[in-house]
């Protein structure tokens, strides 16, 4: 489940996991898999510390809502439109709430969601750039302070809302971890995951 995160350039922003099934993850009107935010945070957890570090991410963009879909409708069933509707179709929400649970298998659904999504968005490519002097970290047009780029890392740690299934993560979530735990970069300075 989505949650409301802060940025300093759009107030509080959703972020999250949408759909228990895949790992596929929202930042408002991005749309980008677990897998490839983990891989982009391993990377830059290799480089030391760089005043300035730039890199880009390819993202999938909805910028019209209906075509997005209404996750609240469609977690009830009831609102079944756009992206997330579509991928509710797919993988309704469990009928029994002890089966809300973020699936460590969720990545193994990529190719079907990558083709649904590509009927609903554009694919870009965004910058992602760490000014680590004043301590900003921007996602394409999202920019965020060190502590909240932390908050993202950690929900993704976490399995989101829901938290992973068994507390069994996905081996690229526990490489990016890996990765923090050896990084010298000041983005990760005070971030614990456990």
């Amino acid at each position: 489940m989505p949650l409301k995160f802060e940025s300093i350039s759009h107030g509080k922003i959703a972020f999250g996991f949408f759909n228990i099934e895949t790992d596929m993850i929202l930042l408002e009107h991005y749309f980008l898999f677990a897998q490839d935010f983990c891989g982009h945070i391993s990377k830059i957890a290799e480089v030391p510390f760089k005043e300035i570090y730039e890199s880009s991410w390819d993202i999938y963009f909805i910028e019209n809502n209906l075509d997005m879909g209404n996750l609240m409708g469609a977690i009830y069933g009831i609102d079944l439109r756009g992206f997330i509707g579509e991928v509710y179709k797919l993988f309704p929400f469990p009928k029994q709430q002890e089966g809300f649970k973020q699936k460590a298998e969720g990545f193994k659904n990529r190719t079907l969601i990558e083709e649904l999504i590509c009927k609903f968005a554009k694919r870009l490519n965004v910058p992602f750039v760490v000014n680590q002097k004043d301590d900003k970290i921007g996602i394409g047009e999202y920019l965020f302070n060190r502590a909240s780029f932390q908050e993202l890392t950690k929900y993704i740690w976490l399995g989101g809302f829901p938290r992973w299934k068994n507390d069994i993560r996905p081996e690229y979530v526990l490489a990016m971890k890996g990765m923090i735990e050896q990084s010298q970069n000041h983005i990760f300075d005070g971030l614990i995951l456990k």
